[in-house]
């Protein structure tokens, strides 16, 4: 271990003590044929606990990313959407004055407005049937409820009685 030191004066013109520095590792490597199984056990365990949880960081920063572009590429959909709803109000304005042409003005737009509400029920009919056909994800519940069931143990041996 090194030592570091300052170089700024305290004010009464000694320097700081040395301090000892930070090792990257806690403990110094030592061969493999010094160290024992569960050393080894655990040192791999650690290695590929940090192994896991940088490629989950890896999988999250791409994915972040990706959504971030799909969002702002969304934008543009959203805009043409809008127009295109606010477009359909002078399609149903020009609906009625076509139907004006063979009937009285106001049954050309009662007819629009018949087959506007017309689909508006159709509409909620479909997303009613869509949204009481949601269910819980049986599956994931059922697979964390035997997770769960797993890391309890219900022998009683880490139990102690005083």
């Amino acid at each position: 271990m090194t030592a570091v030191t300052s170089t700024q004066s305290t004010g009464n013109g000694h320097l700081p003590p040395q301090v000892p520095s930070i090792p990257l590792s806690p403990d110094l490597p030592t061969p493999a044929a010094e160290q024992s199984i569960g050393t080894l056990v655990r040192d791999a365990t650690a290695h590929l606990s940090t192994l896991i949880r940088s490629e989950v960081e890896l999988a999250k920063s791409e994915v972040v990313s990706e959504v971030r572009k799909g969002l702002k590429g969304s934008v543009y959909f959203v805009v043409a959407l809008t127009i295109g709803l606010f477009s359909l109000f002078f399609f149903f304005l020009m609906a009625g004055e076509v139907l004006d042409i063979w009937l009285w003005r106001w049954l050309a737009f009662a007819i629009v407005f018949a087959v506007m509400l017309l689909a508006a029920a159709v509409f909620a009919l479909l997303g009613y049937r869509r949204m009481r056909s949601i269910r819980k994800p049986e599956r994931t519940i059922q697979s964390l409820q035997d997770a769960v069931h797993l890391t309890r143990r219900d022998d009683g041996a880490d139990r102690h009685e005083d």
